[in-house]
């Protein structure tokens, strides 16, 4: 864990969070600055600065992103989402921890639907 990483603090529940799931591997918690009805972050619990910094043997953390926000998606009754990894500074990037957004909540008829 990195000391200086808010999601490593939160994870290691250092930081307060409103957790949504949490499992040995991964932790979902509901985003401070939310984009969408539904907004959660999926997080590895381990530290990864980005998707840039997978390193080879490290494709199994994004697999356990995936299928967390996948089940957690479908506990919150969500008939669509989207899930958007940002990379860098440049695509939008703010903590330095790879994290997921699990973005859903829209009504049926798509009003206030966000484009990613």
């Amino acid at each position: 864990m990195e000391t200086n990483c808010l999601f490593c603090q939160i994870a290691e529940g250092k930081v307060k969070s409103d957790k949504a799931y949490e499992d040995e591997h991964v932790l979902v918690f509901k985003d401070i600055h939310p984009k969408a009805p539904v907004h959660l972050l999926v997080i590895p619990k381990i530290h990864i600065q980005s998707v840039a910094h997978l390193g080879g043997n490290q494709g199994e953390v994004v697999v356990k992103l995936i299928y967390a926000a996948k089940d957690i998606a479908g506990k919150q009754g969500l008939l669509g989402y989207k899930l958007v990894f940002n990379v860098g500074r440049e695509g939008g990037q703010i903590i330095d921890h790879l994290h997921l957004h699990l973005l859903g909540g829209w009504s049926k008829n798509g009003d206030n639907k966000i484009e990613v």
